[in-house]
């Protein structure tokens, strides 16, 4: 019953914003724009996504202490993209219990995906942030909390890294809040702390903190050219192509965040819509590259996810069964 209910909602919310999406934009000029793109564009835009999954998978590698051949990295990370896109996001799921397969213990891959994450969330902050600033008729003071806001991001990230190194620090403030807030102690705030320490204390060593940032810098480096790449192959040029993707690839990437859509589908293409109205693109032309970008990303994503699953030698009922299995073993690593 649980699952109908979500997949009824991811349904309902996906066609919600695929609705605020393609509002006053008609449907026939989307698709006549993407059958009119540049197919040399395309190709290049498909090697991007390559490079990111390929830099991200040399990123989560490194956070679990190269454990895993840099194939393996790559095509576990693969299932979980194509996995993610169903609701609730089960591919990060799956990604820890497919790590255990390696005799790498659940906790262990857990963190690591973690870790991974919130680097994910500092680094479009930024880059958010960055957009922000170089908006033409932004509000006034607008570039101002935009910098503050990409700034705290990394302030407070690297405070939280510093609480992982030192966690009797993050202990003693969490006592002395909870002695003055009695009502945090309802929260349960200790173990919540804890979980997020555990995850970033990898990134308290230098060399494993440098690796983890440099290949992080790359990975979305490579979405960046992904999402430039569309733009030219729809022959967008009458606007800042560079800001248009900085913002883009930034509210796409929050829109992702909805865990109940069904693959991201009106979410992603609205964020697009949204960064397009900013910097004064058409929206038939937004929308029609809303629609081109995460096209691409699912389709790639199928592409390496199915060849993972064949490298591997797992189906997806090996996937969704392990689930279950774990549940009597989640800290035994798998056959």
């Amino acid at each position: 019953m649980r699952r109908w209910i979500i997949l009824a909602a991811s349904l309902v919310v996906s066609g919600l914003f695929l609705w605020l999406a393609l509002r006053d934009v008609p449907l026939t000029e989307v698709l006549n724009g993407i059958r009119q793109a540049d197919p040399g564009w395309i190709v290049l835009s498909f090697i991007g996504v390559f490079g990111a999954l390929g830099g991200r998978a040399v990123l989560w590698r490194g956070l679990l202490d190269k454990r895993l051949t840099l194939m393996q990295a790559f095509h576990i990370l693969n299932i979980t993209m194509i996995l993610n896109q169903l609701p609730l996001r089960a591919g990060e799921v799956v990604r820890t219990l497919l790590t255990t397969r390696y005799g790498i213990p659940v906790v262990t891959a857990a963190t690591s995906i973690v870790v991974e994450r919130l680097l994910d969330v500092v680094v479009v902050v930024v880059m958010l942030a960055i957009g922000l600033t170089r908006l033409p008729d932004a509000p006034p003071g607008m570039a101002q909390v935009a910098v503050l806001f990409g700034a705290a991001a990394v302030i407070a990230f690297v405070v939280m890294v510093g609480f992982a190194r030192y966690p009797q620090v993050a202990d003693r403030l969490l006592i002395w809040f909870e002695a003055r807030l009695p009502l945090l102690k309802r929260l349960n705030l200790q173990k919540r702390v804890d979980e997020v320490l555990d995850g970033l204390r990898p990134l308290t060593h230098a060399r494993r903190a440098a690796h983890a940032i440099l290949w992080e810098i790359i990975s979305w480096s490579f979405s960046l050219v992904t999402f430039y790449c569309l733009e030219r192959a729809l022959g967008n040029q009458n606007v800042d192509l560079g800001l248009m993707m900085m913002l883009g690839v930034s509210l796409a990437s929050f829109s992702i965040a909805i865990p109940v859509s069904v693959a991201a589908i009106g979410p992603f293409e609205g964020a697009v819509r949204v960064a397009g109205n900013a910097v004064g693109m058409s929206a038939v032309a937004s929308t029609t590259l809303g629609f081109l970008f995460h096209g691409m990303t699912v389709l790639s994503y199928a592409f390496w996810g199915v060849i993972g699953l064949i490298a591997l030698g797992v189906s997806f009922g090996d996937v969704f069964t392990q689930p279950a299995e774990a549940a009597d073993k989640p800290f035994e690593a798998a056959p």
